[in-house]
C-alpha cells in the first residue's frame, strides 16, 4: 500500500487542477514535462510527498510548485490551492516592449513596407 502522505504524481496533478484528467496527467508525466526535485518523473506511478518541488511545463509556461500535502479529491480551486505553494516567477506583462526593441520607422496605417524600404531599414540597422 502507499506510504502515509505520499501520492501518485498523476493523481496529485489531477487533484491540484494542473490538468483536466488523470489520463492527461499521465501523458504529461510520460512526455517528460514533470520533474520531481529536479529529476524527470519517469512514470505516472511515481510518488510525491509534502516538501517535494515539482517543475511542470504546460503550454509555454513553467510552474514551480512545492507540494504541501496529498489530495483526497478533485474539489474546488480554493481547495486545490491548499495542496501546493506556487514558487514560480511572476509572468512578464505582455504590454511592455523589450528594452532594446527598435521603434517603428513607418507611420501607422501606411501599409506594408516595400522591398526597397526593407533594404533601407536593414542598412540602418547594420550601421549601428
Amino acid at each position: 500500500m502507499v506510504a502515509e502522505g505520499r501520492q501518485r504524481i498523476d493523481k496529485w496533478l489531477f487533484f491540484s487542477r494542473a490538468v483536466k484528467s488523470r489520463s492527461l496527467a499521465a501523458k504529461l508525466v510520460v512526455a517528460g514535462r514533470v520533474r520531481i526535485n529536479r529529476d524527470k518523473a519517469a512514470q505516472a506511478s511515481d510518488l510525491v510527498k509534502p516538501g517535494d518541488v515539482l517543475t511542470i511545463t504546460l503550454d509555454r509556461r513553467i510552474f514551480v510548485w512545492k507540494v504541501l500535502g496529498a489530495g483526497a479529491r478533485r474539489g474546488p480551486a480554493e481547495e486545490a490551492r491548499t495542496l501546493y505553494e506556487d514558487m514560480s516567477s511572476p509572468p512578464t506583462p505582455k504590454g511592455d516592449a523589450l528594452p532594446d526593441a527598435i521603434p517603428a520607422l513607418r507611420e501607422a496605417g501606411s501599409g506594408r513596407p516595400t522591398k526597397k524600404e526593407r533594404r533601407q531599414t536593414d542598412r540602418l540597422l547594420d550601421e549601428d
